[in-house]
């Protein structure tokens, strides 16, 4: 009895070993794609840490401003447009609290404020509170994969939960209670957000790793998100413009590649608009490439068009048929996984 009680146990040690050795080997989440990690020299069992860091190296050192840089010089605009290479703060130089931008900014830019306050970010303790019957109880795990990003970093105490994201987390820098308005405030880069979304990050970032054309019809990672800013900067016809709000003009849509805000727009960051249509729209269309007009004129734009007010976008996308009620493919049905 005892040897077959002993052997029982070694079996379960045996598989919680297994488990753990699986858990460990699978680290890096599957939706970042092999190819990438190769891309990156990194091994599956590499930390959610070092693949921040080695995707933010890549990126930091493939957006510049291209061969032609000697050539051109920004115009305001695009200090907005690719904010890490160009943006430089007009403020006032003050040292302000976590607390004083919301109360400042309430005043100084009123829509801001509400934007922020009907976000994801402002409001963690409303999401945490979901029932997991509510469409959008998912992103409760989506929070919690925050929290051990950023302890990994060492940016979260352990055992502390994420209170809020605020302006000063994405505009001086996560977990700060205070900074200088003028030498410490920037615009968020994809980096940035990128700090606490990183498995999101190296999705996006992913695309120059897995469009690889067989003929090379294209070179590796075009056209995709992940290279649009460089694709623009590095034709010398765009370079070669004289007047420098003609050529902003492309920049307008090519500079996803520098950050986040072109499908889910600040400072609501909602994944419920950048599901829809129209925000692919804002891009997407026009004479030379007019997806967006195709799309509204199909049958999917139809199905859209006559029953999309009565989907719910607040569902996960996974789940957008079925829960979510939507009965027609969207753009990022098919094209975002």
């Amino acid at each position: 009895m005892r040897t077959t009680i002993a052997r029982l146990l070694s079996a379960v040690m045996l598989l919680w070993l297994l488990s753990a050795a699986s858990v460990a080997s699978a680290a890096i989440w599957d939706s970042v794609p092999d190819e990438q990690l190769k891309a990156l020299q990194l091994e599956r069992s590499a930390t959610p840490k070092q693949l921040f860091e080695a995707l933010s190296t890549r990126w930091k050192a493939n957006l510049n401003k291209g061969k032609f840089a000697k050539w051109w010089e920004p115009i305001a605009m695009d200090q907005y447009f690719a904010p890490s290479l160009f943006y430089k703060s007009e403020g006032p130089d003050i040292e302000t609290t976590r607390e004083q931008c919301v109360q400042c900014h309430t005043a100084v830019t009123h829509g801001w404020v509400k934007s922020w306050e009907k976000s994801v970010h402002a409001r963690l303790g409303d999401i945490r509170a979901l029932p997991d019957s509510d469409n959008r109880a998912y992103k409760k795990a989506i929070i919690a994969e925050v929290e051990d990003n950023l302890r990994a970093q060492g940016k979260l105490a352990a055992g502390t939960p994420l209170k809020e994201v605020a302006c000063i987390d994405c505009h001086m820098g996560v977990g700060k209670t205070s900074g200088n308005h003028k030498t410490e405030l920037h615009l968020p880069s994809r980096t940035d957000c990128g700090t606490c979304h990183i498995k999101q990050f190296a999705e996006a970032e992913s695309e120059r790793d897995t469009q690889i054309w067989p003929q090379k019809q294209w070179a590796d990672g075009h056209p995709s998100h992940a290279v649009d800013y460089i694709a623009n900067v590095e034709t010398n016809t765009w370079a070669a413009l004289q007047q420098r709000e003609v050529a902003a003009g492309c920049t307008a849509c090519h500079y996803n590649q520098a950050k986040c805000d072109g499908c889910h727009t600040r400072h609501e960051f909602s994944a419920a608009e950048a599901r829809k249509p129209e925000a692919c729209a804002t891009c997407h269309n026009g004479v030379d490439h007019n997806e967006f007009e195709q799309f509204m004129l199909s049958k999917h734009g139809t199905i859209y068009q006559t029953h999309g007010a009565k989907w719910d976008w607040e569902a996960r996308l996974a789940d957008a048929i079925g829960k979510g009620g939507q009965t027609g493919p969207t753009c990022v049905m098919c094209h975002m996984e």
